[in-house]
């Protein structure tokens, strides 16, 4: 264990971060499960915004990398286009 007052903090900081990132993180893989899984074209259209919405946060918070995010969305619009035709 961190002798110093600053690396004790830094101990704290860093878990009350982690279980937070670890929260969004597995918030977002359940919702592109669940877009992933679903075949009722309403429930995707629904979704689709939000999640795009959750990625782009993740990102700009670095959760996840923005090419990561980039990529996960273009492939469940992909889906979401598939699914309206």
């Amino acid at each position: 264990m961190a002798n110093h007052k600053s690396s004790i903090k830094r101990v704290r900081q860093i878990k009350a971060r982690t279980l937070r990132n670890r929260y969004h993180a597995k918030t977002m893989r359940n919702a592109l499960k669940k877009i992933r899984t679903s075949e009722d074209k309403n429930e995707v259209r629904e979704l689709y915004p939000k999640v795009c919405s959750m990625l782009d946060k993740l990102a700009k918070r670095n959760v996840i990398h923005k090419n990561k995010a980039g990529n996960l969305k273009s492939k469940i619009t992909k889906r979401v286009n598939a699914m309206s035709v």
